[in-house]
């Protein structure tokens, strides 16, 4: 039982990015795209990386055999799952400009608005439907992660799942858009999380401790909703500038 550790990317740029048109699974990378995941794999190579976790998208199955020139993961060090895959959107913006009424009326309503997470507007993956792949995913990545592992995945998915990193399964909406609206997750940017078992496992002790030291009854209302408790920890968010790591805003 060790401490475990994941670079997690967003793919390199696609063409559909370079257009602003919405996508699907479909879609591949822009000549832009294929520079900055060959500068990626460039640096990755430095890291120790004993294990690769792919999204099944075109995009991000493009970038990770860029990318895995350099590391040389095979066998099955090298996995392709569901779990990392985008936010599906709701076919009838699918192949629209992202300036298209259409298109803005939906993603406004899924992106910018404090709604009910059951709220489903066509046939999206809806807030409550990425918020438990995202608890999900947790659980696989701890389960299945070596000690030093790569996830290539995008860049609504991989905000989600640092929500979830930091709020548990006590996220709100307003909790994700916080995340989603000031965090940019640019094309190949890298985030360095760490999951630590033991922390879950003293988890409970320190929670009775907490009770039983708390100053006064009201205390919890006044604490942060962040999970102070969890095992995961966010090391470094989307570097972005290639000389280091943003610090993440909530």
């Amino acid at each position: 039982m060790f401490t475990k550790y994941f670079y997690l990317i967003r793919h390199g740029e696609t063409i559909l990015n370079e257009q602003r048109i919405r996508q699907d699974e479909k879609g591949s990378l822009s000549e832009k795209g294929k520079l900055e995941v060959e500068e990626l794999g460039k640096r990755l190579t430095k890291m120790k990386i004993q294990k690769m976790f792919v999204s099944p998208y075109e995009r991000t199955v493009e970038t990770a055999a860029i990318v895995n020139k350099y590391l040389k993961i095979q066998g099955e060090n090298y996995v392709v799952t569901d779990l990392l895959a985008e936010r599906r959107n709701p076919t009838i913006i699918v192949g629209k400009h992202y300036d298209d009424p259409i298109a803005k009326a939906f993603i406004d309503t899924m992106d910018k608005s404090i709604h009910d997470p059951d709220l489903r507007l066509y046939d999206e993956e809806n807030f409550q439907d990425l918020k438990d792949r995202a608890l999900e995913t947790q659980k696989y990545l701890a389960k299945n992660g070596k000690k030093y592992n790569v996830c290539f995945t995008h860049g609504i998915f991989l905000k989600m799942f640092l929500s979830t990193l930091l709020f548990g399964k006590d996220l709100l909406v307003k909790d994700y858009m916080r995340m989603n609206m000031y965090n940019p997750a640019d094309n190949a940017g890298v985030t360095f999380v760490k999951y630590s078992p033991i922390k879950k496992f003293i988890a409970p002790f320190r929670r009775f401790l907490d009770f039983i030291l708390a100053d006064n009854l009201h205390e919890e209302e006044n604490q942060s909703k962040i999970n102070k408790y969890s095992p995961w920890e966010i090391l470094a968010y989307n570097d972005y500038t290639r000389d280091g790591f943003e610090k993440l805003k909530i």
